[in-house]
């Protein structure tokens, strides 16, 4: 159930947007002008017609009151989720000005709220017809997992020739051979089955003539490539942790194996990335009694937002199980008791000297890591020279910003809410410097992201 007198700010709602293009059409759509017969129920669902370029309004519903994250449904060719209606309808119902007043669903919301409530009551009593009835053969389970190790094997020996000869050969070569050594190397990596190596095989192919310093990037590279191809062909000399570690890394699936933690989750951030087949949703996650930051992973096709969205600042009511591997942070959602609300949980800060430090132990368990979650409490965003960096309001550190993190709107944002006083930030902390993700004013104020 939804309280209805609670409201989600409008960064809230924003931060739903799949991408730039459709917070700035909702944004749009906020006001009460194209819609019509807009409305709320008490059980979490908002609904409306908007006016669009044909004869007919189109017609929007969300769900806010899915213990998932809110769902949405609307008659609109779009093919982003959330589309630009429900952005703005949920817009529209943030700001508590009377335009979505409380009233019974029209029928065309009804039903489609009615179907899902009874996939979800399938689901959850396990009556689904559509679900295997039968577990999976073991022994055969167990056949094909070494198959597949056996082959992934085959790939990593050739992996490791592969860059012997590079190395043998001098790193000018690969600037000379160009991309297609890389892709080819990636392919028989795909065909072993070693996803996690197609993957960082092609990041080495984009390094080489990448401006001054690219060989000492290439080489640094390649020995990460190395060791994790070792790790593999030696996993059973590795500690259970760090082994489980490197078959993750390799892109070996894995199961969520940790005893469920329920908690209050407070949602700290939530960002999409994108290749041509696949997009990835990141959503990180702060437990209020667990005190553990952990990630959630969500996925859509090429072109398709996933399904899971959480907004910012909410806090869900759930359990989350750990995925194996020393020094990980990725859980999987699982028995959920109520739907994201509103909360005035932050999580607590750290200097910057303390965040250095943690990324350099946790390099220790898991040495491909890239960064690890962080919140930095009482920092000042201040340029440096052409750039920027996060600087300790109460002592002489700072943290150079990364640089992905200079050129997005984001930043201004922070710098917008700092106005020269200390914040707290969130966001990733790793060898290319600090990626602020969300940010609180030191003083009461709802959370405000950066992604």
């Amino acid at each position: 159930m939804t309280q209805q007198g609670v409201r989600w700010t409008a960064d809230q709602v924003l931060a739903l947007a799949p991408d730039t293009a459709s917070r700035k059409a909702g944004s749009k759509l906020g006001a009460a002008g194209p819609w019509s017969e807009a409305g709320s129920s008490d059980e979490g669902t908002v609904w409306g017609l908007c006016k669009g370029s044909g004869s007919k309004p189109y017609q929007t519903v969300v769900d806010i009151a899915d213990a998932s994250g809110p769902a949405y449904k609307c008659s609109c060719p779009s093919r982003k989720f959330p589309c630009k209606h429900a952005l703005g309808l949920l817009l529209l119902w943030a700001g508590g000005d009377g335009a979505v007043p409380s009233g019974q669903a029209p029928e065309w919301a009804g039903q489609w709220l009615a179907g899902r409530r009874k996939r979800a009551e399938e689901k959850s009593s396990g009556e689904n017809p559509a679900s295997p009835s039968g577990s999976a053969d073991p022994e055969a389970a167990r056949r094909r997992a070494e198959r597949r190790a056996e082959r992934v094997t085959a790939g990593a020996v050739e992996l490791e020739q592969r860059l012997a000869d590079l190395l043998r050969g001098g790193l000018a070569t690969a600037e000379q051979s160009g991309y297609g050594l890389w892709e080819e190397t990636a392919a028989r990596m795909v065909d072993a089955q070693a996803q996690g190596l197609a993957a960082r095989v092609r990041e080495l192919g984009a390094i080489p003539s990448t401006g001054p310093g690219w060989p000492v990037r290439l080489l640094e590279e390649c020995a990460l490539l190395h060791l994790l191809g070792q790790g593999w062909l030696r996993r059973e000399r590795l500690p259970d942790g760090l082994a489980a570690t490197v078959r993750s890394r390799i892109g070996l699936p894995a199961s969520a194996e940790g005893p469920p933690v329920r908690d209050r989750w407070l949602v700290l951030a939530q960002y999409d990335t994108a290749d041509p087949r696949l997009t990835t949703r990141r959503i990180w996650l702060h437990g209020a009694a667990s005190h553990r930051t952990a990630l959630l992973l969500s996925y859509g096709a090429a072109g398709r937002a996933p399904e899971l969205a959480l907004p910012v600042g909410l806090s869900l009511d759930a359990e989350m199980s750990a995925y194996p591997g020393a020094g990980q942070s990725r859980v999987a959602l699982g028995e959920q008791f109520a739907p994201p609300t509103p909360t005035d949980i932050r999580p607590p800060g750290v200097t910057t000297s303390q965040a250095a430090a943690r990324y350099g132990d946790a390099l220790r368990d898991d040495p491909w890591l890239e960064s690890v979650p962080v919140t930095l409490d009482r920092v000042v965003p201040t340029p440096d020279g052409g750039s920027w960096q996060l600087a300790d309001a109460d002592e002489d550190a700072a943290l150079p910003l990364a640089p992905a993190a200079r050129s997005r709107p984001g930043l201004w944002r922070l710098v917008a809410l700092s106005g020269g006083a200390p914040v707290r930030v969130f966001g990733e902390c790793g060898h290319q410097g600090f990626t602020p993700l969300t940010a609180w004013p030191e003083g009461p104020g709802d959370a405000v992201a950066l992604c």
